[in-house]
């Protein structure tokens, strides 16, 4: 025997009818953070030459981190010959 119960309803009813906490504050007090930290760092990005920039610098310090990693680790390999 197989039997469907079809409920129509709202997340916000769902919630409610299975006694979950309203989160839409906290929800929202997420977002405002999100959008006040990129309106802040918005100019960075308006201005293609800063973002190349930035993009560029962060690429270089994480090809030398690699590479520090890779000569480490061939270090670490001689040692066990």
């Amino acid at each position: 025997m197989k039997i469907t119960i079809d409920i129509d309803c709202s997340p916000q009813e769902a919630r409610t009818l299975m006694g979950l906490p309203d989160v839409t504050p906290l929800n929202q007090a997420i977002m405002d953070e999100m959008e006040r930290k990129v309106r802040e760092n918005l100019d960075q990005y308006s201005d293609p030459q800063k973002f190349y920039q930035s993009m560029i610098e962060a690429g270089t310090t994480n090809m030398e981190a690699l590479a520090k990693l890779f000569g480490a680790a061939g270090e670490g390999a001689k040692g066990g010959e």
